[in-house]
């Protein structure tokens, strides 16, 4: 028996696979910013799912960039408290087994090409626009090698514009993000009903994608993620088939297949 999870800025998903492969019972519990709390509060979830029975293994996912060793996270901007702390050794010490790491945006990238939308596409990008703003690139079934990771979120596409919650200032995450909306317009992303507003948040993720195609030339970009469900995607299309000029055929923009389950499925992939 194996636990999977996907933890992301505001919400953590848990859940059990009894073969490795495929996933069964699923529960989601706000994500703590305290690292400890959140710790225990994984571990009562874990617990519940599994009967308390011994697992055999462990995998998932975490929002932001990891250290080389992928044994904890380095610089999330959404959980600054989590940053620097021994998350897989404590892992490892709550459950006695095995622990596999990655960025959560990574392992989502992973779910969608071996069991979503990318299947059967040798260059998958996925993008998650949710608290933050996330993505990878996965060439033949694999993750695309990197030194630090993928960020597109924090790509620049205003300079010297919105503070970014990483430090920076102009980031795509500051215009299409919950946590950018929320500090743009005072009000949660999901409380936003003026359609001008979220058609200039189209605009906003077409110059981003705009960016990653040129960048990782991919088959099919897909797009997933809370927020992105607010977001009209054929606002999205328009505008990125205006702004995408130097390819005469454009990567296929399509929605995630697994929606939020998609960074679970990405785990089971490290548990082979």
């Amino acid at each position: 028996m194996f636990l999977v999870f996907d933890i992301g800025g505001t919400k953590t998903r848990l859940a059990i696979s009894s073969d490795g492969k495929t996933i069964g019972a699923s529960k989601v519990i706000p994500t703590n910013p305290d690292f400890e709390k959140a710790m225990e509060e994984i571990k009562k979830g874990a617990d519940e799912l599994s009967g308390y029975q011994k697992l055999d293994g462990i995998s998932g996912g975490v929002p932001g960039p990891l250290n080389k060793e992928k044994t904890m996270v380095i610089g999330a901007p959404n959980l600054k408290a989590w940053n620097n702390k021994p998350f897989k050794k404590e892992l490892e010490s709550l459950f006695g087994c095995k622990v596999n790491l990655g960025n959560d945006a990574e392992l989502a990238a992973l779910g969608e090409a071996h069991f979503g939308a990318g299947m059967g596409k040798k260059i998958v990008v996925y993008m998650t626009i949710s608290t933050g703003v996330g993505g990878a690139r996965v060439v033949s079934g694999k993750l695309d090698e990197n030194s630090l990771g993928f960020e597109p979120g924090h790509q620049i596409i205003v300079p010297d514009g919105e503070p970014c919650n990483c430090g920076g200032k102009g980031h795509l995450q500051s215009y299409v993000s919950g946590s950018g909306l929320q500090s743009l317009k005072g009000i949660r992303a999901e409380e936003i009903k003026d359609p001008e507003v979220w058609d200039q948040v189209a605009k906003y993720l077409s110059i981003g994608l705009n960016n990653v195609s040129v960048f990782w030339s991919p088959d099919i970009i897909i797009l997933g993620g809370s927020v992105m469900q607010s977001i009209p995607l054929e606002s999205v299309k328009k505008y990125f088939e205006e702004y995408l000029t130097i390819f005469k055929n454009h990567p296929e923009l399509v929605l995630s297949k697994n929606g939020d389950l998609s960074g679970l499925y990405g785990a089971l992939t490290l548990l082979t």
